[in-house]
């Protein structure tokens, strides 16, 4: 147990008077745009690096208002642009931040869990926490891919665990047999109600083995995705939703994310489309890949064209986008399903209307039915 003791600095805590404090104000992070050419010059320096001992050759992308013990390009989101020349694989890794991963540029193999995928231009994959994985390069061009995890979040929590290489995880025996067959390790009496309007008391036997949920390693292809939204083009300018699917996976349930902190979405705008003006908690970032736009924050307009990543929506601020004269595609991640989790997740979807806390009340709908006949 020696080399688990940990020297920790002298410290303290305070009572901080807040009945004069004045009401909190959030200062929500300014919108970036990282161009396409500010992100192939970094893929060209990474390409020029010698080969790093982990083989992984890559870089954060970081906002200048990112706390430097938990970098992000959102608070909450971490962006890692990661290169491979053609026959290079990197190390195996796992930590515990959850990966949603977009190829940009080539093609290669992801090994994830003792699943093999193999990713085109555009795929999207995620990464479940703690689960080891490493990457291939069977290609001819240059690998490039974004990586977003929560990992700014551990982080900030403390909590952040990272490990290179790890030895071939183990089988875990479930032990449930055993543990019901000791009475030393069984509560005698289980989970019970206190008073009358649904309240419970569980014991510690159950809050140290909550039911596991299989957390899958899961794949959409881009021309099986583009497929689909190909048929939400058709939608006429009198249709007022957003045409975009989620990257669904299931075992997020009721939080609708492609991993518990993130939902990504793909989505296809005809040209000349402008949203609504609409504002919600969770922050968005958009990497575009076909076409060109604006997007309206908080009453500043960004412009931008197909291969530019952008902070596009800080939580909480007022915003819409329009795409310019050809269609435009693109990839949204926002921490979404972690704001349902927290029931924090405010969304304004028309700015006439009242907010609503998603996941908490009844959302909102569209008029895609009789658009679409």
């Amino acid at each position: 147990m020696a080399g688990l003791r940990k020297e920790f600095a002298g410290a303290s805590a305070r009572f901080e008077d807040h009945i004069e404090a004045e009401p909190h104000q959030n200062h929500p992070w300014t919108p970036v745009i990282i161009t396409k050419e500010e992100i192939d010059a970094e893929v060209d320096r990474l390409a020029a690096l010698p080969a790093p001992e982990d083989g992984r050759r890559h870089s954060l992308i970081v906002h200048s208002s990112a706390d430097p013990r938990a970098p992000g390009l959102a608070p909450s989101i971490q962006v890692l642009l990661t290169v491979l020349k053609p026959g290079e694989r990197t190390r195996a890794f796992r930590h515990n931040a959850t990966e949603v991963n977009f190829c940009i540029r080539g093609q290669g193999v992801s090994h994830t869990g003792g699943k093999h995928i193999p990713f085109a231009q555009y795929d999207v994959w995620n990464t479940p926490s703690y689960t080891t994985y490493w990457r291939e390069n069977d290609g001819e061009d240059l690998q490039v891919c974004l990586t977003y995890s929560n990992a700014p979040l551990l982080k900030f929590m403390q909590i952040y665990l990272a490990e290179d290489d790890p030895a071939p995880a183990l089988a875990v025996a479930a032990g449930k047999d055993t543990a019901d067959s000791d009475p030393r390790r069984t509560s005698p009496f289980g989970t019970l109600p206190i008073g009358s309007d649904g309240a419970l008391l569980m014991p510690y036997e159950q809050v140290i083995a909550p039911p596991p949920v299989v957390s899958p390693i899961l794949y959409w292809p881009w021309q099986q995705v583009k497929a689909e939204l190909d048929k939400l083009s058709a939608l006429g300018a009198d249709y007022v939703g957003r045409r975009l699917y989620l990257l669904y996976n299931p075992m997020t349930g009721r939080t609708n994310g492609t991993t518990p902190c993130f939902f990504a979405t793909m989505t296809i705008r005809p040209p000349n489309i402008v949203d609504r003006p609409h504002r919600h908690a969770s922050a968005a970032i958009n990497y575009y890949f076909h076409g060109s736009g604006r997007s309206s924050v908080a009453g500043n307009v960004y412009e931008w064209k197909a291969g530019d990543l952008m902070l596009s929506a800080p939580g909480w601020t007022v915003h819409n986008h329009a795409s310019y004269g050809e269609h435009v595609h693109e990839l949204t991640v926002q921490d979404q399903p972690l704001n349902i989790l927290m029931e924090s997740l405010l969304w304004q979807e028309d700015m006439k209307h009242e907010p609503v806390l998603l996941g908490a009340n009844v959302g909102f709908s569209t008029n895609r039915e009789a658009v679409a006949g």
